[in-house]
C-alpha cells in the first residue's frame, strides 16, 4: 500500500466496507485538531501501510470476558453499529441492576471471568467459576412488550430483558446471590443513543458513532507498541487486553502514539475506520483481566495520568 496523510493499512480481511469511528489511546493537540476538522469527511485515496492485527477482541457482554473463538480462520463483519461475528455482535448484552442501572466491571471485577462461546447461529453459551453453563438463545428472549428502560453513563435507551433464567444466573455468578442483577439485550439494527455527554466537545464524533452498549464509540484499536512503552515504565507489565480495545496493532516498526495521528485507519481492502476521538481511561484498567484482581497501587491507571 501506498503512503498518504495521517492514514494506515493493516493487514486483515473483514467483509464489510463501513466508515465508523474509533475510539484511540491518546491526545492529538489543538492544530491537530485544527488540521483534521479541515480534511477529516474525505476518505484518502492513497495508503500507507503500518502493521498487522495481532489479536481481535470481541465482547458479547459489556464487561465480560471476549468470545472463545476456536476457529483459525474467521470473518467479521464491521459495520456502523459494531462488529459481528456470525450473527452474534459486540456489547450487544448488558447487565443492569434491580432499578435497571448499567454495572460493570469497575464495581464488580468479576465479570470480567465471565466466558461466552457460540454454539449456533443464534446462541451464547457463557461459562463462569463454580457455575453450570448458561445457554442463551437470541430467538428466544422475554421479547417486544417488556422492555427496560436503562442508561449508558446517563444516555437513556429502552432495551430488551433475556428473562429469569438468565438474571438468576448472572445474578449467581456476579453477586454469589440468588437475584439482584438482570442481563438485557440491545434489539436495533443501527445506533440509537445519544452522544457520551462526556465525549459532546471531540470535535468529530457524531451520534451514529455511539454503538450498541459502548462506552464511547462503535470499535476501538490499540497500538502494541503505545502498550509496549507503557510497560516499560511499570513495575507490573499489563496485557492489552486490560484496555479492551476490539484491535491490537502490531506495527512494522514501533512507534508509540503513532495513532494520534491518524485520521482514518483501513483493515485489509475492505474496512475502513473514521479516527474521532481519543478513548479516556478509568479504574477499569487496573483489573487483570485473567485473574479479575485489582491492582493495589492503582496501575497502570496512576502511570498513565502522569
Amino acid at each position: 500500500p501506498a503512503a498518504g496523510g495521517n492514514n494506515s493499512t493493516f493487514d486483515l480481511s473483514p467483509k464489510t466496507l463501513a466508515a465508523v469511528g474509533v475510539g484511540l489511546v491518546a491526545v492529538g493537540g489543538a492544530s491537530y485538531l485544527l488540521y483534521r476538522h479541515l480534511t477529516r469527511d474525505v476518505m484518502p485515496q492513497k495508503w500507507r501501510r503500518v502493521g498487522t492485527v495481532e489479536r481481535i477482541h470481541f465482547f458479547p457482554v459489556k464487561s465480560c470476558a471476549p468470545m472463545d473463538i476456536s476457529k483459525p480462520e474467521v470473518e467479521y463483519d464491521c459495520d456502523v453499529l459494531s462488529m459481528s461475528f456470525e450473527g452474534i455482535r459486540d456489547r450487544t448484552l448488558m447487565v443492569v441492576n434491580e432499578n435497571n442501572e448499567m454495572i460493570t466491571a469497575r464495581v464488580y471485577p468479576l465479570m470480567t471471568q465471565i466466558k461466552s462461546k457460540k454454539v449456533s447461529p443464534s446462541k451464547l453459551v457463557f461459562s463462569a467459576q463454580d457455575m453450570p453453563d448458561l445457554e442463551l438463545d437470541f430467538e428466544k428472549l422475554d421479547g417486544p412488550g417488556k422492555d427496560v428502560k436503562t442508561s449508558v453513563w446517563g444516555v437513556s435507551i429502552d432495551v430488551m430483558p433475556c428473562g429469569d433464567r438468565i438474571n438468576t444466573w448472572f445474578s449467581q455468578a456476579i453477586l454469589k446471590k440468588e437475584s439482584g442483577l438482570k442481563l438485557v439485550h440491545y434489539p436495533y439494527p443501527k445506533p440509537v443513543r445519544c452522544t457520551n455527554p462526556r465525549l459532546k466537545s471531540m470535535p468529530f464524533i457524531r451520534q451514529e458513532d455511539s454503538g450498541t452498549f459502548n462506552d464511547a464509540t462503535s470499535f476501538m484499536l490499540m497500538n502494541l507498541s503505545s502498550v509496549a512503552d507503557l510497560n516499560t515504565r511499570l513495575k507490573n507489565p499489563v496485557d492489552a487486553l486490560q484496555f479492551r480495545g476490539n484491535f491490537e496493532l502490531k506495527m512494522d516498526v514501533d512507534e508509540p502514539y503513532a495513532e494520534d495521528n491518524w485520521q482514518w485507519v483501513r483493515i485489509g481492502e475492505d474496512a475502513v475506520f473514521r479516527t474521532v476521538a481519543p478513548c479516556t481511561r478509568c479504574i477499569f484498567t487496573n483489573i487483570n483481566a485473567k485473574t479479575a484482581e485489582r491492582s493495589s497501587e492503582g496501575e497502570p491507571l496512576k502511570t498513565l495520568r502522569r
